[in-house]
């Protein structure tokens, strides 16, 4: 495995001068190696987490996981009816599932609305598409591995009373 991907694997937030440290190899290399990795579409880019709950304008933003069935085409499977639902700019991620449903999409907005516009509107009109269960996130504990601080929430369990 290239060195510089086993390193974005395992420790994706380390810098290129300690990537090549960690790797013994130079700064140059390692930003070559990454190069390479951009341009075979394996790398695609850096993303932050946020614990965006900070942030009152980020915090207003609606987020929601949208369960889609859908109708597999012959020939080509769930992947063209993906692609096209992929391509909305709400959609910040569109996975191909096992179990009940076939599709599993986040969206974020900025309002409840938004969301329910977005699904009835766009989503659950396009042919082949047989239906849609929309969850809306609440609160998020966990982001891409890392805890997010409670904030107000006890940080102990509550008296019970017999």
């Amino acid at each position: 495995m290239n060195p510089v991907l086993k390193l974005l694997l395992e420790g994706g937030s380390l810098t290129t001068a300690q990537m090549a440290q960690v790797a013994g190899l130079s700064v140059a290399q390692v930003e070559q190696h990454l190069e390479q990795l951009k341009k075979d579409k394996i790398f695609l880019g850096w993303h932050p987490v946020l614990d965006l709950s900070r942030e009152a304008a980020a915090a207003a933003a609606v987020r929601a996981v949208i369960e889609v069935k859908v109708t597999p085409e012959r020939g080509g499977g769930f992947n063209r009816l993906a692609e096209r639902i992929a391509r909305f700019d709400e959609v910040e991620s569109c996975y191909l599932m096992s179990g009940g449903f076939d599709l599993l999409v986040f969206v974020r907005q900025p309002s409840l609305q938004k969301v329910a516009a977005f699904v009835s509107e766009r989503l659950s009109t396009i042919e082949g598409v047989l239906s849609t269960s929309t969850h809306f996130m609440l609160r998020c504990y966990k982001e891409q591995g890392f805890l997010l601080d409670g904030g107000d929430a006890p940080s102990t369990r509550l008296n019970v009373a017999p």
